[in-house]
């Protein structure tokens, strides 16, 4: 989304900061972003043409200024370069990504809010962002929220969506909570959703379904009287 009365020459990628360097207060915002980074790298381990952001600056033509960047925990843009001319990102520039806007922010609540449900909200909407999902697992009485919250943009504003998880067609994926553990550390955490509900798995998990599986394929040979060994 850009502007046609710019007046001054846009800045480049090198010129801008990679963020605003305000650091975050808990673990989950970096975490998380990561974590849905990480999985989305093997769902769409085919793909080139998508970049999720973490706690990256997002440059934009819709707010004060060009060089006053709007930073979310976690952001996906679909229809650009994996990989920017073939390199790491320092940052997103839209008038650098043929004017192609975040189609999904993430915004995680931390114990000092940062606007999520007022500014950012408002930032984004007028950026063009088409879905915003807000997860507040620990602050949500507080702000007399919901834990999980995702809004879409219609006309121009954002409206409180229903389900979990959420299917979006957009995207072609769906987006919600899941509890699990990692070695002895039991944790709430974002998933990638199928069309169906499922979860996408992580790489851990799948190994451990792969596991499984030949568990019980030698089990069903050793059930017809075939010893697994003989047959290597």
């Amino acid at each position: 989304m850009l502007p046609s009365d710019l007046t001054h020459p846009l800045p480049t990628s090198h010129e801008l900061p990679s963020s605003d360097d305000t650091p975050v207060d808990n673990e989950d915002q970096n975490f998380l972003p990561n974590f849905l980074l990480f999985l989305l790298e093997s769902v769409w381990k085919h793909r080139v043409d998508w970049f999720f952001g973490v706690d990256m600056a997002v440059y934009h033509t819709t707010g004060v200024s060009p060089y006053v960047p709007v930073v979310p925990d976690g952001f996906l843009s679909l229809a650009v370069e994996r990989r920017k001319g073939g390199k790491s990102r320092r940052s997103y520039v839209v008038w650098e990504e043929n004017g192609v806007v975040p189609t999904l922010a993430l915004e995680i609540v931390s114990a000092t809010p940062g606007g999520e449900y007022d500014e950012k909200m408002q930032i984004y909407a007028r950026l063009g962002v088409l879905y915003y999902l807000i997860y507040n697992p620990e602050f949500w009485r507080r702000d007399q929220h919901q834990p999980f919250e995702i809004y879409k943009l219609v006309d121009n504003a954002y409206q409180l969506q229903i389900g979990e998880p959420y299917w979006m067609a957009e995207i072609g994926l769906g987006i919600g909570r899941y509890h699990r553990s990692f070695g002895e550390i039991e944790r709430e955490v974002l998933y990638w959703y199928d069309g169906q509900g499922d979860r996408h798995l992580a790489a851990d998990e799948q190994v451990e379904v792969e596991r499984q599986e030949r568990e019980r394929l030698l089990e069903r040979l050793r059930a017809m009287g075939i010893n697994p060994e003989d047959l290597q």
